[in-house]
């Protein structure tokens, strides 16, 4: 069974850091890249932040770029989003993906996690 989990979200102020964790198994997610996106209410699901598998590249959407980061640990199956400097505009729920294809297109991506909120207060 083909699993991505999700941790770390939660309340923070702004200004203030969160690192989201994502486990994958089930799969050799290791030669999958992988993505963050994220959904506040009333919006569509928004690219974050990609990774490709070997961690050669990423990639940012602009108003993450230089606070958040991306990264990756094969070993664990795992992949990383370190957020600083957190904005209320951050508000959402952060989902994890996982594709063999790269794209900021939300509907590309064929696995996916349960999601995690973070909500960013002023």
């Amino acid at each position: 069974q083909v699993q991505l989990v999700e941790s770390g979200g939660g309340l923070v102020r702004a200004g203030g850091s969160l690192r989201l964790s994502c486990a994958a198994s089930g799969r050799a997610f290791t030669i999958y890249h992988r993505a963050w996106f994220r959904q506040a209410p009333g919006n569509e699901r928004e690219f974050v932040a990609a990774i490709t598998w070997n961690a050669d590249s990423t990639s940012y959407v602009d108003s993450v770029k230089g606070r958040f980061t991306i990264s990756r640990d094969n070993a664990k199956n795992t992949v990383y989003l370190q957020m600083n400097s957190l904005k209320p505009e951050d508000t959402a729920i952060y989902y994890c993906a996982a594709d063999r294809r790269l794209s900021t297109d939300w509907r590309s991506w064929d696995y996916w996690g349960q999601g995690t909120q973070v909500t960013v207060s002023s």
